[in-house]
C-alpha cells in the first residue's frame, strides 16, 4: 500500500469516527430542546466556519446565495438526513440507529436508477434486498417501544441518498469549499424554517425556549465536529481516492457501538448484530461489485 493510501485511509477512518462522537452528543441531550432547532444550531456553525474559509479564498462575493436550484435541493435533503438522524438517536440504541443509516449506498444505488438513468445491475438489487433484511431484523426488537420512529433512521440515510444524487449532478458547478459551504447554508436556512413551523405546531416536544447554555455549546460542539470530520473524509478521498475509503465508513458503526456502551449502556443483541452483519455485508458486496473490472462482472 502506498504511503497516500495509508494517510487517506486513516484521514478517513477519523473522520467517519468523528461523525459518531457528534451522534453521541446528540444522544445524551434527548429532549432537552427541539430537534430542528438542534439541527439548526449546528448549521449555523457549519456555515460559520465555512463562510470565513469561502470568503478568506475567494472573497466575500462568494458567500452569496446559490440560484441553483439543486442546490437547494441538496441543502433541504441534507437538513432532512439530519433532522432523522436527531429523531433516530434519541429513540433507539446509538449503534442500532447508525447501523440502518449504513442502508444509504443501497438506497442511493436505486435513486441512480431511477433518477439518473444509470444501468440498473444485478448487484444493485441484490445489495438492496439483503439491507433491508438487515433493516427487518434490527428493526423488529425496537417496534414496541419506539413505535413507528423506527424509521427515522430510514428517513436520515434517504435524506444523505438524495444530497449525493444531487452532488453528483453539481460536480464541477462551483470550487468544492462553496459546495460544501452552499449547503451548509440553504441548509440553515431550511430548518430555520422547520423550527418556526415546528414551534407553531402546537406539538409540545418541538415548541422552542430558551435552553440551557450546555445545550447551545453542545450544539455548537456538534457543528464542529461534523464539520471536522466531513474535512477529514474529503482528505482521505483526496488522496487515496473514494473508492479505496469507502470501507471505512464502517468505523463509523464500531464508534457508535462503543460510545453507546460506554456511555449509554447499549450493547447490541443478538439480532441487532445479525441484521448489521447483514447489512454491513450487503454494503461491501456493492463496494465490491463496483470496484471489479468490468470484463470479470458483466452481470453484475
Amino acid at each position: 500500500m502506498h504511503q497516500s493510501d495509508r494517510a487517506g485511509l486513516l484521514y478517513a477512518l477519523a473522520g467517519f469516527c468523528t461523525l459518531s462522537i457528534g451522534d453521541a452528543i446528540i444522544k445524551g441531550m434527548a429532549g432537552a430542546w427541539p430537534a430542528p432547532a438542534m439541527a439548526a444550531t449546528r448549521y449555523i456553525t457549519g456555515t460559520a466556519i465555512l463562510a470565513l474559509l469561502l470568503a478568506r479564498h475567494e472573497g466575500v462575493q462568494a458567500l452569496r446565495l446559490p440560484r441553483d436550484p439543486l442546490q437547494w435541493v441538496r441543502g433541504v435533503a441534507i437538513s432532512v438526513s439530519a433532522l432523522g438522524m436527531f429523531l433516530a438517536v434519541w429513540l433507539m440504541p446509538l449503534a442500532e440507529a447508525t447501523t440502518i443509516a449504513f442502508t444509504q449506498p443501497m438506497i442511493t444505488a436505486v435513486l441512480a436508477v431511477v433518477l439518473l438513468g444509470e444501468r440498473a445491475r444485478l448487484s444493485t438489487w441484490i445489495a438492496t434486498l439483503l439491507a433491508f433484511a438487515g433493516v427487518f431484523l434490527i428493526l423488529r426488537p425496537n417496534f414496541s417501544t419506539a413505535g413507528w420512529g423506527v424509521l427515522f433512521p430510514l428517513v436520515g440515510a434517504a435524506g444523505m441518498a438524495v444530497t449525493i444524487i444531487a452532488n453528483r449532478k453539481v460536480t464541477g458547478r462551483a470550487s468544492v469549499l462553496a459546495m460544501q459551504y452552499y449547503m451548509s447554508v440553504t441548509a440553515m436556512l431550511f430548518l430555520f424554517v422547520a423550527t418556526a413551523a415546528a414551534h407553531f405546531s402546537g406539538i409540545e416536544t418541538f415548541r422552542l425556549h430558551w435552553p440551557d447554555w450546555s445545550v447551545i455549546a453542545r450544539c455548537v460542539l456538534i457543528g464542529f465536529t461534523a464539520t471536522l470530520a466531513q474535512w477529514l473524509i474529503f482528505m482521505g478521498t483526496v488522496k487515496a481516492g473514494a473508492g479505496t475509503v469507502a470501507p471505512m465508513t464502517y468505523g463509523q458503526l464500531l464508534m457508535a457501538v462503543a460510545l453507546g456502551a460506554a456511555f449509554f449502556g447499549d450493547w447490541p443483541g443478538a439480532t441487532g448484530l445479525l441484521g448489521a452483519a447483514v447489512i454491513i455485508g450487503a454494503g461491501l458486496f456493492l463496494w465490491w461489485c463496483g470496484r471489479a473490472p468490468e470484463a470479470a462482472k458483466p452481470d453484475l
